[in-house]
């Protein structure tokens, strides 16, 4: 199935798209590209808020798009693979199960399906600034993003795949 396609149903069923890309086989490239399309989708996201931040101080809106580029396509995908590995430390001593290559999974397409909301934030803050009605748009996307990759983890608690178990 297509992945604009997944996006739409983790919004209905979080756990079963979950389920069903962990049946697609452990393939790090295919969550590396979930992460770092994630990313890009941020990115384009903040143009509008830039936009309106360089029009108001009257700093150069090519300066603040590299800030950007080198902050969501840089150093958050690294720290995105730093908290998934925390997370699955943390599982791991909690005694649940899981391997490392679904929790990140979990993270990364929770991300993913996260950024429709993302980009609405970026859109609402571009267009009116930080007000109640953007903050509360941004909560939700972090709400949905925690939900996400919270029922991700309760689907990889469950599921191990057989390179999983050997590693």
């Amino acid at each position: 199935m297509a992945v604009s396609s997944d996006i739409l149903r983790t919004w209905r069923a979080p756990r079963a798209v979950f389920r069903d890309l962990l049946a697609q086989g452990q393939r790090e490239d295919r969550a590396l590209a979930y992460l770092m399309v994630g990313c890009v989708l941020v990115f384009v996201a903040q143009w509008p808020r830039l936009s309106r931040q360089a029009f108001i101080t009257g700093t150069e809106l090519d300066q603040l798009i590299a800030y950007e580029f080198l902050s969501w396509l840089i150093i958050w995908p690294l720290l995105f693979y730093a908290i998934s590995g925390l997370s699955y430390l943390v599982m791991r001593l909690l005694g649940l199960r899981g391997g490392a290559y679904s929790v990140r999974l979990a993270m990364f397409w929770a991300w993913l399906s996260a950024t429709p909301l993302g980009l609405f934030y970026g859109l609402l803050t571009g267009f009116n600034g930080a007000n109640a009605g953007s903050y509360l748009i941004g909560a939700g996307w972090l709400l949905a993003f925690g939900w996400f990759w919270l029922q991700g983890l309760r689907e990889a608690r469950s599921w191990m795949s057989d390179a999983e178990h050997a590693g």
